[in-house]
This record gives C-alpha cells, structure tokens and sequence, in this order.
C-alpha cells in the first residue's frame, strides 16, 4: 500500500476515474479535487446516488451502473467516511477495477488489507491531487489547484 511505484503506476496509467462520493457542491473536496484532474486529461466519473450530474458527466448510483455505462473504469476513488470503505472495497474486486485511492483523512485497514489480498493495487490516506503535482504538474499549474482536504 502507497508504494511510490503503484501511485506512479496510476497517475500514469489511469484515465478513467469513478469518484465515489462525487458532489455538485462547491467547496467540497471531492468537488475541487476532481474538477482539476479532469481539467488534466482525466475523465471523472461521479458516483452518487444524490446527484443526476457533477463536471458535466452523467452521475450514477452504483459503481454497478458506471462500469456498465462507461464500459471500463481504470480507478476508483473514495471520498466516504470510512465505514462505506468495506462495501466498496467488494464492488471493486468484484467488479475486477485494478486501481482503488482512498483520499487523504480516510482509513480502514482491514478493507485495504482485502483489497491488496484480492489483487487491487491500493492507495489510502493521500490526496490523488497532491500526488499528482508532486509528479510532475509542478509550481506552473499549482495556482488552479483547489484548497486540498
């Protein structure tokens, strides 16, 4: 878990992000954080059965309903407390996504520890942003980024 080469290997390699927790609400985190990766390149997916839509994308109830609908799904990113970690820690493996980053602030050791049993590469209590500037969107980009959690 955290390893430096498995969060390079999913800035590098993931595009497709479900943000399950996703808001439409300015000033979340969630909100913030996705908004800037997706002005980077990344497609966001919101996953949140309280919203139809977040950053001009469709939302979905499930983790369920976005695989179904996007057709691939390279990471899934949490921004829920940590009691919801377990329930969605099972739809990844079960839905066999290789990527779970669970944001800074949040853990739940026993789920991580399944998910890394179950194959999934894992990254929990870090900020995907942060990491990401730090490899390599640099001080040049650093003025758009959003007020981290």
């Amino acid at each position: 878990m955290n390893e430096p080469t498995t969060i390079r290997e999913i800035l590098d390699n993931a595009k497709t992000i479900a943000v399950v927790g996703l808001t439409n609400k300015e000033g979340r985190a969630s909100l913030g954080v996705s908004r800037f990766m997706q002005s980077r390149g990344y497609r966001i997916i919101p996953v949140n059965p309280l919203i139809e839509s977040s950053l001009g994308e469709k939302a979905y109830p499930t983790l369920d309903a976005a695989l179904e609908a996007v057709g691939k799904i390279d990471v899934v990113n949490v921004f829920r407390l940590p009691r919801y970690i377990p329930d969605i820690v099972k739809d990844t493996i079960r839905l066999r996504i290789p990527y779970l980053w669970i944001q800074e602030g949040i853990v739940h050791e026993e789920a991580a520890a399944e998910a890394e049993a179950a194959g999934i590469k894992l990254v929990m209590d870090r900020c995907i942003l942060k990491d990401r500037m730090a490899a390599g969107w640099g001080l040049a980009v650093q003025a758009d980024a959003p007020s981290a959690p």
